[in-house]
């Protein structure tokens, strides 16, 4: 199964006799809760997923496992059942703006075992400009589901092991925008700059202007450009893991696969022994 589908497929897949579970995961780093977001306007029948709360454990005293530490199975596991996913449940998950949220939901999926996700390429927005209908109505509580996570169906990292890929020749990609990568500006996390020998490879770049991914071959190309091709081991992050997962995604339907360091740069600099790189 494709990690993507638009929205043209996706009303289609709609009308079916058996349409998919549609999961809104509208979340914005700073800006108004999701759920103020998906109460404006959702599609129809999409029920909520905070990220917060359902794909992110509670943060540590000291930072460490960042500032979104990934959701204990159980934990995990009960948010989606409670949300309807059972073991054959198609499901599609989708954001308000450029699939960064829902990224994250996509990789906890297919990391806990479900691989029967796919995000709505270009989110709501493009949704709406395709002309589809959009609600405030949600819908009623879903029929538990049975879904029992089985973690460990997609590779991750911790700091230790991502310091152990970039000595070994692999790719540490940094999706974090470039003026974060060099350390000239850090509007969130306590430490600028970056883990030496990351490569710079922010998430805008490989996204069209509307949020949308580009094609296969041209994401293949761009990152190839920045030493990440198949056979090279190649790992993730950004900020707190969740931008990260993203990245994650577009290699994936590049035909890369890449291991997710889920602490990201929030969790590095939790520890001051590590060392923290500036410049290009």
């Amino acid at each position: 199964m494709s990690s993507l589908i638009s929205a043209a497929d996706l009303a289609a897949a709609l009308d079916r006799s058996s349409p998919p579970l549609l999961l809104d995961v509208s979340w914005l780093l700073g800006g108004p809760p999701g759920i103020e977001t998906y109460r404006a306007g959702h599609i129809p029948g999409a029920r909520f997923v905070d990220l917060a709360k359902d794909l992110a454990g509670p943060r540590t005293p000291s930072g460490a496992e960042g500032r979104h530490p990934l959701p204990e199975p159980a934990a995990f596991g009960a948010a989606m059942r409670r949300l309807g996913v059972g073991p054959g449940t198609e499901v599609v998950v989708y954001d308000s703006r450029n699939s960064i949220a829902a990224a994250r939901a996509w990789w906890l999926l297919r990391h806990h075992g479900h691989d029967r996700v796919r995000v709505l390429d270009g989110g709501l927005a493009a949704w709406a400009a395709a002309g589809l209908p959009v609600t405030d109505v949600e819908p009623p509580p879903a029929e538990p589901g049975t879904f029992m996570p089985c973690p460990g169906m997609l590779p991750k990292l911790d700091a230790d092991e991502a310091v152990a890929l970039v000595e070994s020749g692999g790719v540490l990609l940094d999706a974090r925008a470039a003026e974060r990568f060099r350390g000239e500006t850090e509007p969130i996390d306590a430490k600028a700059g970056h883990i030496p020998g990351a490569v710079s490879a922010p998430a805008t770049d490989y996204l069209r202007a509307d949020g949308r991914f580009r094609e296969p071959a041209e994401l293949k190309e761009h990152f190839a450009a920045l030493g990440a091709v198949h056979g090279v081991r190649v790992g993730a992050y950004c900020g707190s893991g969740t931008t990260a997962a993203h990245e994650v995604l577009a290699l994936s339907v590049a035909g890369v696969p890449a291991a997710l360091y889920a602490g990201s740069w929030s969790d590095w600099i939790s520890d001051p022994t590590r060392p923290v790189a500036i410049g290009a």
